[in-house]
C-alpha cells in the first residue's frame, strides 16, 4: 500500500507531528499548504510563539522526510479562503490526502465534510516542567544562556536557588515551550490565556506559564509559577474584629501587598469562605490562576469585553466578585461600577503600603463616595494579614488645621483593630489630601509644649513641662513657688481654651 499524502495544520505542527512520524506511529509523504505558511509566516513577524514553533517543526519535518525516503512538498493555490482550516479541508477533499490535526474540533468538522483525518491524542506523560519543581517550590525561571533557577520557600520567606549547573541554550528552551504548548490539548483545565507579541501566557493544570521571546526579550524565556499553599480563611487566626467584619459587613474589599507575598491565597481562602456561607461567589482574573471549588465560577477579562462582564454579572447577581490582578484604569472602573451596583467587591491590587492601595482610587472617582466603594483594606505581608483599615466619611476640621469655617467632608482611615485614625482624606483648595494623622499630632503637640515652656520660662524660669496622659504638667521647684500667681493662671487657661488642652500644676512634696 503506497504511503499516505499527510497534510498537518498548525495544531499538528505545534503538538510535534515529526515526533508521531520517528515513533513509527503515522508514515506518510508530508505535505504543507501555502495559505498555512503564509499565515504562520505573518503570526512569526507579529511575534506569535505558536507560530514560531510551527515555523521550526516544518524545518524538522523536510529534514526528517529525506531521512526516512519520503516527500516534503509544499502544496496549495492562491485563492482566498474564510481560513486556513477551510482551504486545508478543502484541500484535502479535492485531492484527496489526510489531514493531521491535534484540535478536535477541526476533527468533527473534517469528519463531517468527509475528509480522512486523523486526530493526535498523545499519551499523558509526566512533563519536564513537572521534574523542577518540589513541594516547596514557588516558582522555576528559565532563560536562554542562563542556568534554570526556581524560588522555595513561602510568600515572605523564600530563597532563590539554581536547579543546574548548565546554562540552557535557545533550542532548550524552545523543547520545553514546544512540550507545554503541546500538554494543553490533554492536561485538564488548561488553555492558551492570553498570546500577543512576543509573548503567550498558559494555564496549564496547576502551572501558570509565562513565555517571551525575542524581540520583545533578549533572548527565551520561560516563567511557571505553581500555588504553595491552599489556606482556608481560617488559618489565618485573623482578629475576632476583622473576621466578624468580614462577615457582616465588609462589601468593598480591596487586598494589597507587594509581589508575591501571598495576596491571591489570602483572596482565594476569603472567595471560599464566602462561598461556605452560601454566598454566590465568582471571580475576574487575567489570567485565571485561582484554584477554587466548581461552585465559584472563574471570568477570564481577556475573552469579553468589560462592557460583557458588566452585563453578566449584574445580571447573574453574585453576592460577592474577586476581581484579581487589578491594574490598569479599565479594572478600576469596572470594581467601581460594580460596588457602586450593590455587589460585594474583592479587589487584589500591587501596593507597598495600605495606604498605597487608596492612592490607586483618588484620582478615579470623587471624594465622597470612596467610602461607598472602600470599606476594608487589607494589607499582606509575608503571607499574614499585617494591617487593615476601614473608611468612615465625617464633616470636620481636619486635622492641624484650627479656624472652624475650615470645616469639610474627611474620609477617616482607622487602624481596624484600634479603631485609631492614622490619615484623613480631604479636599483643600483643587487638590485631594491624604495627611498622616499621627505625625501631624506629634508635630502639634511638640509646638504646643514649646510655646508652654517659653510661656512658663518667662514667668518662673525654674519651672519644667512635661507630656503625661493626655495633659501637659508644669513641675514648679521650691524656688519657683513664689513667682506662681493669678497672672500664670490665667495664661495657662487661655492655652487650654486656644489648643484644647489640658494642664496641671505639680509642686513638691
Amino acid at each position: 500500500m503506497p504511503p499516505k499524502d499527510l497534510l498537518p495544520d498548525k495544531s499538528a505542527l505545534v503538538h510535534g507531528l515529526s515526533k508521531y512520524i520517528l515513533e513509527h506511529k503515522l508514515y506518510g509523504n508530508i505535505l504543507v499548504h501555502k495559505t498555512l505558511l503564509n499565515e504562520l509566516e505573518k503570526e512569526a513577524r507579529e511575534g506569535l510563539v505558536t507560530a514560531e514553533i510551527a515555523l521550526e517543526e516544518v524545518s524538522r519535518l523536510r529534514d526528517l522526510s529525506e531521512e526516512l525516503l519520503v516527500s516534503f512538498e509544499i502544496v496549495g493555490d492562491e485563492p482566498r479562503y474564510f481560513s486556513v482550516n477551510e482551504a486545508l479541508r478543502d484541500y484535502c477533499i479535492r485531492r484527496g490526502c489526510t489531514l493531521v490535526t491535534a484540535d478536535s474540533i477541526q476533527q468533527r468538522l473534517a469528519e463531517s465534510l468527509g475528509v480522512d483525518v486523523i486526530l493526535l491524542t498523545p499519551e499523558i506523560t509526566a512533563l519536564t516542567i513537572d521534574t523542577l519543581f518540589d513541594e516547596s517550590t514557588m516558582s522555576v525561571h528559565l532563560k536562554e544562556g542562563t542556568t534554570p533557577k526556581a524560588k522555595k520557600g513561602k510568600p515572605g520567606n523564600w530563597q532563590f536557588v539554581e536547579l543546574a549547573q548548565t546554562p540552557l541554550s535557545g533550542h532548550d528552551i524552545k523543547k520545553i515551550v514546544n512540550e507545554i504548548l503541546s500538554a494543553v490539548d490533554y492536561v485538564k483545565d488548561s488553555f492558551i490565556e492570553i498570546e500577543r507579541k512576543g509573548s503567550t501566557i498558559i494555564q496549564l493544570g496547576n502551572y501558570r506559564i509565562v513565555i517571551i521571546r525575542p524581540p520583545l526579550s533578549d533572548g527565551w524565556e520561560v516563567t511557571i509559577t505553581r500555588p504553595v499553599a491552599r489556606k482556608r480563611l481560617e488559618d489565618y487566626n485573623l482578629n475576632d474584629k476583622l473576621l466578624s467584619r468580614l462577615r457582616d459587613r465588609a462589601e468593598g474589599i480591596i487586598i494589597a501587598g507587594s509581589p508575591g507575598m501571598g495576596k491571591t491565597t489570602f483572596a482565594q481562602a476569603l472567595a471560599e469562605f464566602y462561598m461556605r456561607m452560601n454566598k454566590v461567589v465568582k471571580t475576574i482574573e487575567s489570567p485565571r490562576d485561582m484554584h477554587l471549588p466548581p461552585e465559584i465560577t472563574q471570568y477570564s477579562k481577556n475573552y469579553a469585553e468589560v462592557g460583557e462582564l458588566h452585563d453578566i454579572l449584574l445580571l447573574s447577581r453574585p453576592d460577592y466578585t474577586v476581581y484579581d490582578e487589578m491594574r490598569n484604569d479599565e479594572d478600576f472602573k469596572l470594581y467601581i461600577d460594580l460596588r457602586l451596583a450593590g455587589i460585594g467587591m474583592i479587589g487584589v491590587v500591587h501596593a507597598t503600603s495600605p495606604i498605597d492601595a487608596i492612592h490607586r482610587f483618588i484620582n478615579r472617582v470623587d471624594i465622597g463616595t470612596i467610602p461607598n466603594i472602600l470599606d476594608t483594606i487589607v494589607f499582606i505581608h509575608s503571607g499574614n494579614v499585617a494591617k487593615v483599615y476601614s473608611l468612615d466619611m465625617t464633616v470636620k476640621v481636619p486635622t492641624g488645621l484650627k479656624e472652624a469655617d475650615l470645616a469639610r467632608p474627611v474620609v477617616e482611615v482607622k487602624d481596624l483593630i484600634s479603631d485609631k485614625v492614622e490619615y484623613e482624606i480631604y479636599v483643600f483648595g483643587e487638590q485631594t489630601m491624604i495627611v498622616p494623622v499621627a505625625s501631624i499630632s506629634a508635630r502639634a503637640g511638640n509646638s504646643i509644649q514649646r510655646r508652654l515652656e517659653n510661656l512658663i520660662s518667662n514667668i518662673i524660669p525654674s519651672a519644667s513641662v512635661t507630656y503625661e496622659n493626655g495633659e501637659y504638667v508644669i513641675t514648679i521647684p521650691k524656688e519657683g513657688i513664689g513667682l506662681f500667681n493669678k497672672r500664670v493662671v490665667t495664661k495657662l487657661k487661655k492655652y487650654e481654651k486656644k489648643y484644647g488642652i489640658r494642664t496641671r500644676i505639680r509642686f513638691p512634696e
